[in-house]
């Protein structure tokens, strides 16, 4: 009885300590999956901090960017500045955060964003290299000095030596009055810019996040990017870079253009005006030396001028670039630019190859030049269901081909509306360009080849038809067609009315994005509308 009793003891004890371990082990494995979050939260108070303060709490505030400058920061650590403050100098704060732990950087307080202001005397306004784990926000930035100079930056983030940066996110910025040269060769200037350097270690970014900004009267550029990690025979693209939702007005020359990414990401922004003082080549959005990039639901209008000019571009030694869903208007040099030089050695360039624009609406563009152009030897693109429309007083060219040391080829054109009531045509350049960009152009398309168009819709002062047996030419009966204002809200007009001959006499596109300009989905086997919609 006594050894029962014993073991009956044993076997409770046991029993006890294996749910206690068990609980520990649980306990273990909850505290993992859930990081204590660390760090210190920071205050700067311009009017009345003190930098001999310890800075943690808004009565004992710092004062100064030298101060937050002077210090290297922890993961989870927080530096805000009070709203309503200004700051003149440089911020160029140091340290990262890790997955767990980002540092922020922000305001505290109901009031205006806090404004830095680097007032031209530094490069850029804000300085932020080889950090990582990293969320800005909430600031007002600007970097106008005396005169313009090269390369001044409103934000510049550079990685130098330092292999993979993960997670940057620029958000709610107010980036203006940065006066960089608006000549590209001479080193330009950005709002907002990123740059991948070094010499013994490639370095890049990684989920580099650009979103809900607004940029206003920088010079050269809005949003750009660069990277000498860019040549195919020393690639090492940045990874998840995304930029989005931002507001661009009034910017000299280039409005958003990453450089040596894979994968990128464009949407949402809108750009009302660019290449507003720039003089050389520039365009509204374009990807540059990058692989798989998509670019959809932005606007862009008010492109000035006709080197370049035009509101979208799929650029040299970039691959299956698609551009989809965007709104192009009353941009000088048009909707849109396919290009490659053919003299770069394929050490360097891939080319341009596999582009897919569709679903765009491209309205009033390219008044005086051309609509769609494809220059150099670009190869197996295709533009489809898209609506163009060329009002009453717009001359252009629907489409232009010219030699950039080589033609295209194999440009397809399938379920297009092109719908114009100005006097229009398909061309190539047949003589030496004029010195505003302006081309020199005849009837036809050079010695691009294998350019094949099926099942489009013609309307209006077409001067010549690429193929009238595969193509309908006839009014596609759009509901208001050149009623759009500025907003992609503002397009109504261009869906199809009821009994339009464009409703169900498309071409079957197996991959075709799964949905239209609209939302609404599409049938991978069944005939689509043709157009936008």
């Amino acid at each position: 009885m006594f050894k029962s009793k014993g073991l009956g003891l044993f076997v409770l004890a046991c029993f006890l300590n294996i749910i206690f371990i068990a609980n520990g082990v649980a306990r273990s494995i909850y505290q993992k999956n859930e990081p204590v979050k660390a760090g210190t939260t920071y205050y700067v108070n311009s009017n009345n901090g003190n930098d001999q303060n310890n800075g943690t709490s808004k009565s004992s505030a710092w004062k100064s960017l030298e101060k937050v400058n002077s210090l290297n920061f922890k993961p989870g650590d927080k530096i805000l500045f009070r709203a309503g403050t200004n700051y003149v100098g440089q911020l160029a704060m140091h340290g990262s955060g890790n997955a767990g732990d980002l540092i922020v950087i922000s305001k505290y307080g109901k009031g205006k964003l806090p404004h830095i202001e680097g007032k031209g005397d530094y490069l850029e306004t804000v300085f932020l290299k080889n950090v990582q784990y990293l969320d800005v926000q909430n600031l007002e930035i600007s970097n106008k000095g005396t005169i313009r100079k090269a390369r001044r930056a409103g934000v510049r983030l550079v990685v130098d030596n330092f292999g993979t940066a993960h997670h940057i996110h620029l958000t709610h910025l107010f980036v203006h009055d940065v006066n960089g040269s608006n000549v590209k060769s001479k080193g330009g200037g950005t709002g907002i810019t990123w740059s991948c350097r070094g010499d013994s270690v490639k370095s890049r970014f990684d989920e580099l996040l650009i979103a809900h900004n607004h940029l206003v009267r920088t010079d050269r550029n809005g949003i750009t990017g660069s990277s000498r990690f860019d040549s195919r025979s020393n690639w090492f693209p940045s990874l998840q870079v995304v930029i989005r939702n931002n507001l661009m007005e009034n910017i000299g020359g280039d409005g958003i253009v990453p450089i040596g990414c894979d994968g990128a990401l464009i949407e949402y922004n809108v750009i009302h005006g660019a290449r507003r003082r720039a003089q050389d080549f520039a365009a509204g959005i374009w990807p540059w030396s990058c692989d798989n990039t998509i670019v959809q639901y932005n606007e862009v209008s008010g492109m000035k001028g006709y080197r370049d000019g035009m509101g979208f571009d799929s650029d040299w030694n970039c691959r299956n670039t698609i551009i989809q869903y965007n709104y192009s208007h009353d941009n000088d040099g048009g909707f849109l630019l396919i290009c490659d030089n053919g003299a770069s050695p394929k050490s360097f360039n891939a080319g341009n190859v596999g582009t897919i624009v569709r679903y765009n609406i491209s309205q009033n563009d390219g008044d005086g030049s051309r609509i769609i152009q494809m220059a150099g030897p670009v190869t197996n693109t295709q533009i489809y269901n898209n609506t163009i429309y060329v009002g009453k007083s717009v001359n252009t060219h629907l489409a232009l081909f010219n030699s950039w040391n080589g033609w295209s080829k194999d440009t397809h054109f399938y379920n297009n509306i092109f719908y114009a009531e100005g006097k229009t045509g398909f061309v190539y350049q047949s003589g030496a360009r004029k010195d505003n960009g302006q081309y020199v152009t005849s009837l036809g398309f050079g010695k691009s080849t294998g350019n094949l168009f099926s099942h489009n819709i013609y309307f209006g002062k077409v001067l010549n038809y690429p193929d009238k047996t595969q193509n309908m030419i006839e009014n596609p009966k759009l509901r208001k067609p050149g009623s759009g204002k500025d907003g992609r809200n503002s397009l109504k007009g261009y869906r199809l009315k009821r009994h339009s001959p464009a409703r169900n006499n498309g071409q079957v596109i197996v991959s075709n994005g799964g949905k239209n300009f609209w939302g609404k989905p599409l049938s991978p086997d069944k005939a689509p509308d043709i157009g936008a919609d």
